[in-house]
C-alpha cells in the first residue's frame, strides 16, 4: 500500500453535488492534497471527530432549491469547537456578498465563488495550509515551554569504572531511537542520564518533555499525557494538548514509570506500539513520533511478579537498561562531585570558599550517601551556609562519620540491609536456595535477581 506523504495538504471537502466532488478531486489530488469528500453537515462533524485537517472547503448549502446559506452558517460554530485553528473556506454559487461576510463574520478565513477559478481557489488553499500549520507549530512549541523542567542541571561528573561503563552506554546508544529504561536509586541522577541520552540523539534539536508518575494524582495523569478537549471533564474549561503531542518528534522522559496506575498501562502500551492515542474526551485518532525514556527506584521486575506492571509494557520501555550505580560504588566520583557542588553554592551564596579541609575530606569519603548525589548536593549547600571561613570543615558539614570496622543497622542503606539478610538466609539455610527465599517471602526467581544483583551467586 503506497504511503501518503506527511507534509501534503489535507483537505476535507464537503458539498452535496456529485459532480462538483469529482470536480474538485481532480483539481487537487494531481497537486499532492489528500482529499477526504463528505456530502452534509453531520459527515464533516464526523470526519473532523477522526482525524486532522489543513483545510475545511465547504459549501453553504446542502438542502436542494436552499440558497440561503442558512446551513453552512450555523455549521460554522460546530466546526470551530471541535478545531478552532482549522480555516474553513466557503463556497457559494450565487456571489451573494452578504452571505461571505457573515460566514466570514462566524469565523470562515476565506470564500470562493462557484465556478471558480482553479489558480485562485490553489492559492487559496496553498496559503490557509500554510497558515494553519505555523500557528499548530506555534502552539506546540508554547506548550513544549510551559511543560520543560529547568534545565540548569549538573554536568555528568563520571571519573569512577561503574559510571564510565553508564558513559558507554549512552554513546552507544543515545543515537538510536531505542526506548531506555534507567534504573537506580532516589538521588543518583537518572533525570541526568535521561538528559544525555536526548542530547545525543538525533532528536536534540527537539525537547524532552518530562512526566513524572509519581507527582500526578491517577485522576489528572490521563489527560497531562494525552491531553483532553473542552468539557471532558468538570474543570476542563478548554482544549488542552498533552505532553505526547508536546513531545512530538522529540523524547518523553517519564519519571517514576513503575507508579504509573494500571488502567492507563494498555494505553501507554498502545502509544509505544503504533503511535496513536486520543485526547480525553474525544474520538478523533492523533498519531505522535515520540521517543521514551523512563525510569525507575522500584523493583520494577517485582513489580511484574506482583500484577502491578504489565509485562509487555516493560517490554517496549527496556529496549535498552541502563542501571546507575549508586554513589557508595562510585567513591572516585564523590570528591569532585562535592567540589563541583561547592563551587556553585558559594557563588550562589556569595561565599569565598574554595575546598573542604582534611576532616571534611575524610568525613565526606566515609559517609553511606544513602541519599546518593541528591544528598551530597544538599549536605554540600548546608556546609557552605554553616562555614565562617575560607575552607569547609568538618564540623560544617555535620555528617556522622563510619566507625572502623563497624556498621551499625542505622547506618546502612536499604540495598546493604537487604544484601545482610541474604546472606544470612542462605548461610542458615546451608545455600539452599528455594529455603532461603521461602524464609524471605521471595520467589526463587527474585531472590536468583537479588543474588546476582549483590554478586552473590557463587555463595549459593
Amino acid at each position: 500500500m503506497q504511503q501518503t506523504d506527511p507534509s501534503s495538504p489535507r483537505i476535507l471537502i464537503a458539498d452535496d453535488q456529485a459532480d462538483v466532488l469529482k470536480a474538485l478531486r481532480m483539481l487537487l489530488k494531481p497537486g499532492g492534497c489528500q482529499v477526504t469528500e463528505t456530502i452534509s453537515p453531520a459527515g464533516v462533524i464526523a470526519e473532523l471527530a477522526e482525524r486532522e485537517f489543513d483545510v475545511l472547503l465547504m459549501d453553504l448549502n446542502y438542502t436542494r432549491d436552499t440558497t440561503s446559506g442558512r446551513e453552512g452558517l450555523d455549521l460554522l460554530p460546530r466546526v470551530k469547537e471541535l478545531d478552532g485553528a482549522l480555516p474553513i473556506v466557503v463556497m457559494t454559487a450565487y456571489g451573494s456578498v452578504e452571505i461571505a461576510v457573515e460566514a466570514m463574520r462566524q469565523g470562515a478565513s476565506d470564500f470562493i465563488e462557484k465556478p471558480w477559478d482553479n489558480e485562485r481557489l490553489l492559492t487559496i488553499l496553498r496559503t490557509q495550509t500554510e497558515l494553519v500549520r505555523a500557528v499548530r507549530r506555534g502552539r506546540r512549541l508554547e506548550a513544549e515551554n510551559r511543560l520543560l523542567r529547568d534545565e540548569d542541571r549538573p554536568p555528568l561528573i563520571a571519573e569512577s569504572e561503574p559510571m564510565q561503563r553508564v558513559l558507554r552506554m549512552i554513546a552507544n546508544f543515545g543515537a538510536s531511537d531505542a526506548n531506555v529504561l534507567i534504573t537506580g536509586e532516589n538521588g543518583t541522577g537518572k533525570s541526568l542520564i535521561a538528559g544525555a541520552l536526548h542530547r545525543a540523539s538525533p532528536r536534540a534539536s527537539k525537547s524532552m518533555i518530562t512526566v513524572n508518575a509519581a507527582g500526578l494524582s491517577e485522576g489528572v495523569i490521563e489527560s497531562e499525557l494525552f491531553g483532553h478537549v473542552r468539557g471532558a471533564f468538570t474543570d476542563a474549561k478548554s482544549e488542552r494538548i498533552g505532553r505526547f503531542e508536546a513531545a512530538d518528534g522529540g523524547a518523553l522522559f517519564l519519571d517514576e514509570i513503575s507508579n504509573l496506575p494500571v488502567n492507563l498501562q494498555p494505553k501507554l502500551l498502545r502509544v509505544l506500539e503504533t503511535g496513536e492515542f486520543e485526547r480525553v474526551g474525544s474520538s478523533r485518532t492523533q498519531r505522535v513520533d515520540v521517543r521514551i525514556l523512563s525510569a525507575t527506584n522500584a523493583d520494577i521486575y517485582g513489580e511484574v511478579e506482583a500484577g502491578r506492571f504489565r509485562q509487555d509494557l516493560l517490554y517496549r520501555l527496556n529496549t535498552v537498561e541502563i542501571e546507575i550505580p549508586p554513589l557508595r560504588e562510585r567513591r572516585e566520583d564523590i570528591l569532585p562531585l562535592a567540589t563541583h557542588f561547592l563551587a556553585g553554592h558559594a557563588q550562589r551564596y556569595r561565599k569565598r570558599l574554595t575546598a573542604f579541609d582534611a576532616g571534611a575530606t575524610r568525613a565526606i569519603l566515609s559517609y553511606q550517601w544513602a541519599g546518593n548525589v541528591r544528598e551530597l548536593d544538599h549536605m554540600v549547600e548546608r556546609a557552605v551556609l554553616m562555614a565562617d571561613g575560607e575552607v569547609v570543615e568538618a564540623g560544617d558539614l555535620a555528617l556522622r562519620p563510619a566507625r572502623e570496622g563497624v556498621q551499625q543497622l542505622e547506618d546502612l542503606t536499604l540495598d546493604e540491609v537487604e544484601e545482610v539478610l541474604i546472606r544470612k538466609a542462605l548461610s542458615r539455610f546451608e545455600g539452599n536456595v528455594k529455603q532461603a527465599a521461602e524464609a524471605l517471602g521471595l520467589s526463587r526467581s527474585g531472590l536468583y535477581r537479588r543474588l546476582a544483583k549483590y554478586g552473590l551467586l557463587q555463595d549459593e
